[in-house]
Parts: C-alpha cells; sequence; structure tokens
C-alpha cells in the first residue's frame, strides 16, 4: 500500500514538473509593417513630383504657344501692303502670306496644286479668326469684257468655297470679278496670260 502511494506521488509529481517545464505560448499582437509604411510614403512623394513635373511643363508649353502666337502677329503684321488700287472696300492691304491660285485656260476649278495653297491659306486665317479677306477674280485678255467679268467671278467663288470647305467662315469672305481689266503681267503671250487667271486674296479688316 505504501508502495503504491509513493509510485502515485511520484507520478503526480513528475507529470508536475513536466508541465512546469513546458514554456507557455505567448501571443504576439502584430504592429502595422514599418516597410509599408514607408513605400506608401515614398509612392505619394513620386506621384507629387511627377504631378508637379507636368503641371510646369503645361505651363512652359502655353508660355511658348503664346510667344509663338506674338511672333506669328508680328510677322504677319509686317507682311501688310496697303494696295495701291483701293478696292470698293476703301483701304485694302496685301499680305505676301497669303498667295495667289491660278487656273486652266477658260477654266474655274481648283487644281490640285493650287488646292495646296488654299490649304496654306485658309491655316493662316484660322490663327487671325478678325481678318476678313475679298478674293479677287482675273482672266487673261482673251475673250469679251462680258465673258471675262463672269469667268472671273467664278474663279473667286471656286476658291470661296474651298476656303469655307476648309474650315473657314463664309462671312469672312468675300469676292469680286475684275475679268481681264487688271492684269498682273501685261505682256501678250502664254507666259503673261498663265500669270493673269488668278484668284488673288486681299485683306478688307484686320
Amino acid at each position: 500500500m505504501v508502495k503504491k502511494s509513493l509510485g502515485l506521488f511520484i507520478l503526480i509529481l513528475s507529470i508536475g514538473l513536466i508541465m512546469m517545464g513546458c514554456p507557455k505560448k505567448t501571443v504576439v499582437k502584430e504592429e502595422p509593417s514599418v516597410a509599408k509604411s514607408e513605400e506608401a510614403r515614398r509612392l505619394e512623394a513620386e506621384r507629387a513630383e511627377k504631378e508637379a513635373k507636368e503641371a510646369k511643363e503645361r505651363e512652359l508649353a502655353k508660355i511658348r504657344e503664346e510667344e509663338a502666337k506674338k511672333a506669328q502677329e508680328k510677322e504677319f503684321e509686317r507682311s501688310l501692303v496697303a494696295k495701291k488700287t483701293p478696292g470698293i472696300e476703301g483701304e485694302v492691304f496685301e499680305s505676301s502670306l497669303l498667295k495667289d491660285i491660278h487656273f486652266d485656260f477658260d477654266k474655274y476649278d481648283i487644281r490640285p496644286g493650287d488646292a495646296e495653297i488654299l490649304k496654306e491659306n485658309a491655316a493662316l486665317l484660322s490663327k487671325f479668326p478678325k481678318i476678313k479677306i475679298q478674293v479677287e477674280g482675273h482672266c487673261d485678255e482673251r475673250g469679251t469684257v462680258e465673258y471675262n467679268l463672269a469667268l472671273g467671278e467664278r474663279r473667286a467663288n471656286s476658291a470661296k468655297r474651298h476656303l469655307i470647305s476648309l474650315g473657314i467662315a463664309a462671312d469672312r469672305i468675300s469676292t469680286i470679278s475684275y475679268g481681264k481689266e487688271r492684269p498682273l503681267d501685261p505682256g501678250h503671250n502664254e507666259e503673261a496670260w498663265a500669270k493673269n487667271r488668278r484668284g488673288h486674296p486681299i485683306i478688307l479688316s484686320k
């Protein structure tokens, strides 16, 4: 009986010692990751830097655009010359930046090369929306006065319609025909006639 009691005591003591020797499981509360916070701050700083850079580039582009516009306006002003023969609108101006177009004999359709010239003229007019122009229709010396006045009007209207198709408002363009009465070249040959079959833009207001 004593042996059994001693054995039971030793067993209980052993279990107690084993239980005391096992380390308790410690629960560690997770803290926010320092690395994640630093990464977020870095990304935010990069975003802010990118936005500032883009804003500065937009501002510089706007300044360059304004400077280019002013330079174009000065160039256009320098190109203006009062026409020696006033038109029906009074004093008018010519500009070397607005180009003439030319026509085949007895024709008023716009040729491909002249369409490119009108495209350049339209681009210039688009930059200066206050400008109004008049397209003069001219012919060579062959044919009657009446016939050439009608032909010159058709030529001027062809140029006007083409400019309108390129986005220029119709109320900015008027037309007039001088027929064969105002030749650019007074010669009596094919070279002179080719120069005189033209649509000539003049500036009515600026």
